[in-house]
């Protein structure tokens, strides 16, 4: 039977069709990280207020993924990887005296590079450009959007301009299995009640961006949170501390410990001194702590504070006079193997 010019068509168009029996026999590589947990591969945003210290938080990513280390002082991110960063708000000098406050004297490693310039529309070009000639590029980063962010072409909407530059960043990594590449950005300057609106723009961004990374911090705080979201991360949100306004570091030994700190900082965030310093110094504790040992440390009212702590859940008794903390539940989300 001759096949009409439809069926033609139709074939052309349904050709890419697959069933289940093709896709569960498939075996798929498992997903990338430069940072386990945090930054994937893919294009994620990275947003937060204006000197929020978002230049610190991804200079000290970088840094531990050319060299080899420690990102924010606590995740492994395995053996030393090429790194471009794109900082089109920095120069030369600022550059060295971050790269050095960051290291804290350590040699900037070579598998760093960066971009201060970029000409007007060519930052698509320059990406590509630099991975054709370093293929092996395992992060860059885009420090900040808002440097390039072409205007909207005549008959496009904002939604319509943002999507199109997300579609466009995000096009090198769907190109570049492996490639993890953050485009940071500021956020709104209106509250917003789900943290993925606290994009600047419209809704175009976020949802052209595998992972939204939003980092939370009251100005002059030394405390802040990073709230994480993705099509292939697991949505949580994470402590950090800053110290001496430069160096970010994880307020936990790991991703749970960190996880678990956030619900800490919401537990006491109406507490008393006294009451914060007993949960305070019970939560660092690796035994059950004595109510007597409470009562030593601050006082004959202890055991009162003791008793409203237990009654609002924030502490347990595992036995008659002893008190802990509660431990999160085990999340086996926040298990992650170390790059390759």
């Amino acid at each position: 039977m001759e096949e009409t010019d439809q069926e033609a068509a139709d074939a052309a168009l349904l050709g890419d069709v697959r069933d289940g029996a093709w896709l569960d026999a498939q075996e798929f590589p498992p997903l990338r990280w430069a940072v386990p947990g945090l930054i994937p591969e893919g294009m994620s945003l990275l947003v937060g207020p204006p000197k929020s210290g978002k230049s610190w938080l991804i200079g000290n990513v970088l840094l531990a993924v050319a060299a080899g280390g420690h990102a924010l002082g606590r995740l492994a991110v395995g053996s030393p990887r090429r790194v471009l960063y794109l900082a089109l708000e920095d120069g030369d000098r600022r550059m060295q005296s971050r790269c050095r406050i960051i290291l804290e004297g350590s040699p900037i490693p070579g598998l760093f590079h960066y971009k201060v310039t970029v000409p007007p529309g060519k930052v698509l070009p320059v990406l590509e450009a630099w991975m054709r000639r370093y293929p092996d590029t395992s992060m860059a980063v885009l420090d900040t959007l808002g440097r390039v962010m072409p205007p909207a072409m005549q008959g496009e909407s904002s939604y319509q301009r943002d999507y199109r530059v997300g579609a466009g960043l995000k096009r090198i990594t769907d190109e570049r299995p492996g490639l993890s590449l953050v485009v940071v950005h500021h956020d709104r300057k209106a509250a917003a009640e789900d943290f993925v609106d606290a994009v600047s723009g419209t809704n175009g961004l976020a949802g052209s961006a595998d992972a939204v990374i939003v980092l939370a911090r009251r100005r002059k705080a030394t405390d802040a949170v990073l709230k994480v979201t993705g099509k292939d991360v697991p949505e949580e949100e994470y402590a950090l501390l800053l110290e001496d306004g430069t160096r970010w570091v994880l307020d936990g030994e790991d991703l749970r410990q960190s996880a678990a700190n956030v619900e800490r900082r919401e537990q006491t965030q109406n507490l008393g001194d006294t009451s914060t310093a007993i949960l305070d110094y019970i939560g660092r504790s690796v035994e059950p702590v004595r109510a007597g040992e409470i009562t030593d440390k601050f006082g004959r009212n202890a055991a009162e504070y003791l008793r409203r702590l237990e009654q609002s859940g924030r502490l347990v008794k595992p036995k008659r006079g002893l008190y802990v903390v509660p431990s999160p539940l085990d999340d086996p989300e926040l298990d992650f193997d170390l790059p390759e």
